[in-house]
């Protein structure tokens, strides 16, 4: 079943997104990016609901850099700013290259239990290498295995058509906002170039 959700799957999901524009090429039609989509019950939310502050992210689970921050700066960033509750932070979707595994990646997080979400970014992230060293299968059954919902399930939710509408959304919110690279952050709807702790915090301390 995992070898479907890794290939056939991801494949279908590749073909229905085949329509949707990348981010950089609907940003080149617009005169100037725009803040991000308001934060809505669709979306997957780490920290107080109250919080002053929300910093939306824009990766993919295959990107290095980002598999980097989440790996090395967000457990500083979470003890700083979420678990204090000043910040909430909202993971949105990007996928790149290699687009099957980004795909299906993306995806079997939007089908997991939502309060298990972000521990199944975590997986992805802390298992990257895996991946990358040919360890496919593992990357997948690992983050399934902290998704909340049997792997039946996670399968299922590949057909619908609500996992690709979400997915969709996020990457046309992306483009909009003129997100073109993983990762992008949004501090109070003000893209931050420099994703370091450093000015992550210096944006949140201004935004407050």
């Amino acid at each position: 079943m995992l070898t479907a959700i890794g290939a056939a799957a991801a494949l279908a999901l590749t073909a229905g997104l085949a329509a949707t524009p990348s981010a950089a090429q609907v940003a080149a039609g617009r005169p100037a990016p725009v803040a991000p989509p308001a934060v809505s019950a669709a979306d997957r939310v780490l920290g107080r609901a109250d919080a002053p502050v929300t910093v939306i992210e824009y990766a993919s689970f295959v990107c290095s850099h980002c598999a980097d921050w989440h790996n090395q700066i967000y457990p500083q960033f979470k003890a700083r700013f979420i678990d204090t509750g000043k910040v909430k932070l909202v993971f949105r979707n990007l996928p790149t290259e290699p687009a099957n595994e980004a795909y299906a990646a993306a995806a079997i997080g939007r089908c997991a239990a939502p309060e298990k979400y972000f521990d199944v970014v975590h997986s992805f992230y802390a298992g990257q290498a895996g991946l990358f060293a040919g360890q496919a299968r593992k990357w997948f059954a690992d983050a399934v295995a902290v998704s909340g919902r049997p792997e039946a399930d996670i399968a299922a939710c590949f057909d619908r058509p609500e996992t690709l509408a979400s997915l969709e959304a996020d990457i046309r919110g992306a483009a909009a906002a003129g997100a073109d690279s993983t990762p992008t952050f949004f501090v109070n709807g003000r893209r931050v170039r420099d994703h370091s702790l450093a000015s992550l915090a210096t944006a949140i301390e201004a935004a407050n």
